[in-house]
């Protein structure tokens, strides 16, 4: 089997592919000889069938060049998230075994000394990144690998419930399966076009980059840099007649106050709406503008989506994220991991040709996320008479803000390599712009200011604390542990800083 790019340029080498958003189109045929040149390169580095291919960069088409060449040359995708420092690079570089890692000139700085440390060759994309140029590499011929249904086509890493970042394998079935699964749930026409202002190191950012080559429509490629600005994406939807996106609520939200009326364009057919919970304000402000929002659920260990509304299911039960899609399976668990009934809460268990095999390279982890009915997500909620799902909280403590995973494990770490700090409790408060902001309660004599100084280049952005408050002592139940509802009481009476 060819890769999925060249079958599509065969079938409909015209239509159009990739929209840049300063108005460019490429088209099947053009972006598949693009790839070729890319594939070639990569040949040119040795890379080949089952490497691994780590790329630490914003997105862009040069991202979307990448995602192809990789499947063409029969290697495997990693993307890593371009906002990590460099010892969170590190780790990851180790774990996926990488082989080459691609970046750009804005992640050089932290990509390099990452893929360094590992042993791994970095080359870049840019010729002023201080390192090896991908460009500069003489194209090869290679032999074109035997594609199959079970190869591994990506790798992306999720924090998981640990801290421990986790590697989650998927196939060319798990992407096709999940790509036809929405196809089935929300329609696709010939003339739709996916704008993708999400990241593509995440499923919500790179599914689109999959599927549009599946459906053969395009997708618009907006690049991440410079962070997400609700003026030019709406702008860039009207000039470029998107159809479709994929949100987080947070964008939503800062598009919503942006403007007074329905922002999308006439084109429009929804907003997949994913990456968190959506809060009910969000949603039913939707509802009140006309804004055809499709509320999904889902993971990077099901490929995407497990359940989704339509935007009329949306206004029929306001919080639903609709029911599974086809060949997925959702089964709602109690501790003993036994069904319970309609209506009844429980933890969330998928199962279906979507779902992963596994976390790479970590048998225990992988073993652990199964049981009888399939993967356990760590999520709580319920399903009603009309099957419909309902997503309530995590089973753990695991805080996500603004789309992104954060295990307090993570923060609490580096909060007590502080000198001056003695103990910390970390987690998620509601925040009506994030959907969590990450909070510390911290026992130390240091100061906020200090303390957040030290946390520069140890977390990443979004894993800093928001809210800090210093006690002399945290609170504790009998047993010892941290009374996390005392803490959070002592937090939400804080206020949350920029």
């Amino acid at each position: 089997m060819r890769d999925w790019l060249a079958h599509r340029a065969d079938a409909t080498p015209t239509a159009p592919a990739v929209h840049g958003v300063d108005g460019t189109t490429t088209t099947y045929a053009a972006l598949d000889e693009r790839v070729e040149e890319v594939a070639g390169r990569l040949a040119g580095l040795g890379v080949g069938v089952d490497d691994h291919v780590g790329v630490v960069c914003e997105t862009g088409p040069s991202f979307v060049d990448l995602v192809h060449a990789t499947m063409r040359v029969g290697a495997v995708l990693v993307p890593l998230n371009a906002r990590l420092t460099v010892a969170e690079l590190t780790e990851r570089v180790d774990r996926a075994d990488l082989s080459t890692l691609v970046t750009d000139a804005e992640a050089a700085e932290r990509a390099v000394p990452a893929a360094e440390s590992n042993e791994v060759p970095v080359v870049s994309l840019d010729e002023d990144a201080g390192t090896r140029d991908l460009l500069g590499v003489s194209p090869e011929t290679y032999d074109l690998p035997a594609l199959t249904p079970n190869d591994v086509q990506v790798m992306l890493f999720t924090s998981g419930t640990t801290g421990t970042p986790k590697a989650v394998a998927l196939t060319a079935t798990n992407l096709a399966v999940s790509a036809g699964a929405s196809a089935f749930r929300l329609g696709v026409l010939p003339e739709d076009r996916w704008y993708d202002p999400l990241p593509m190191y995440h499923m919500g950012g790179l599914a689109p980059v999959y599927r549009s080559v599946l459906y053969g429509t395009s997708v618009v490629v907006e690049g991440s840099g410079g962070g997400f600005d609700p003026e030019r994406t709406v702008e860039a939807m009207h000039r470029t007649g998107a159809t479709c996106t994929s949100l987080v609520p947070t964008m939503l939200r800062r598009i919503l106050d942006t403007y007074d009326d329905d922002p999308f364009p006439d084109s429009f057919r929804f907003v997949l709406l994913g990456g968190a919970k959506a809060p009910r304000t969000l949603l039913r402000d939707c509802l009140e503008r006309d804004v055809p929002v499709a509320p999904t659920y889902g993971m990077t260990e099901t490929s995407s989506q497990i359940a989704t509304a339509t935007p009329r299911e949306a206004r029929e039960a306001v919080g639903t994220v609709g029911n599974p899609l086809v060949f997925t399976d959702v089964t709602i668990v109690d501790e003993d991991h036994r069904p319970v009934g309609t209506d009844e809460t429980g933890e969330i268990v998928v199962s279906g040709p979507t779902v992963t095999a596994g976390y790479y390279g970590d048998v225990a982890s992988t073993r652990e996320s199964f049981c009888t009915h399939g993967f356990r997500t760590g999520d709580v909620g319920y399903r009603d008479e009309n099957g419909r799902l309902f997503v309530l909280n995590r089973a753990d403590d695991r805080i996500v803000t603004g789309g992104e995973n954060v295990d307090p494990g993570d923060v609490l770490d580096v909060l007590r390599n502080h000198p001056m700090v003695s103990d910390a409790a970390v987690l998620g408060l509601p925040d009506e712009e994030w959907g969590e902001r990450v909070a510390a309660l911290v026992v130390g004599d240091v100061a906020e200011d200090e303390l957040l100084e030290f946390l520069d280049g140890r977390l990443a952005g979004f894993k800093k604390p928001k809210t800090v408050v210093f006690t002399d002592e945290l609170p504790r139940t009998a047993s010892g542990t941290v009374d996390r509802e005392a803490a959070r009481e002592l937090l939400e009476a804080a206020p949350a800083h920029e």
